[in-house]
């Protein structure tokens, strides 16, 4: 294997172990984590003009918050899930604009509006 080929194997095993040995708090800070990666990476290869390596990070994202919108309890969660739900939906959307018309305008505005929420999600311990 060459060495570039093991360092990512350890990586996606230190990913795996650490995704097992986690709980549902540090799951969705993981998944806030590489969303906000995901994003960020986005934006530099809309810089660097890959366009192809952009829309696979918007792609990435959008499907992060995807799954943090099908985890929310609407039961517990009562109205504050509600809007979770919506502004995840409202930038999947805006990521799917970008992806489409190959901008970034939609990737800014959703690392906007999810940073906050990560960030506050963080602070949460339980």
């Amino acid at each position: 294997m060459k060495r570039r080929g093991a360092a990512g194997a350890y990586k996606k095993i230190g990913e795996e172990s650490l995704v097992e040995t986690a709980d549902s708090h540090e799951l969705v800070s993981l998944l806030f984590r590489e969303l906000l990666s995901s994003l960020s990476t986005a934006e530099d290869h809309f810089e660097t003009g890959d366009l192809v390596s952009m829309r696979n990070k918007i792609t990435k994202a959008s499907r992060i918050l995807t799954g943090l919108q099908g985890g929310l309890d609407f039961d517990k969660g009562g109205e504050i899930a509600g809007n979770l739900g919506e502004l995840y939906g409202y930038c999947i959307r805006r990521l799917l604009d970008s992806n489409s018309k190959g901008n970034v305008d939609g990737v800014v505005e959703t690392k906007r509006l999810m940073l906050p929420i990560a960030e506050a999600w963080n602070a949460i311990k339980k």
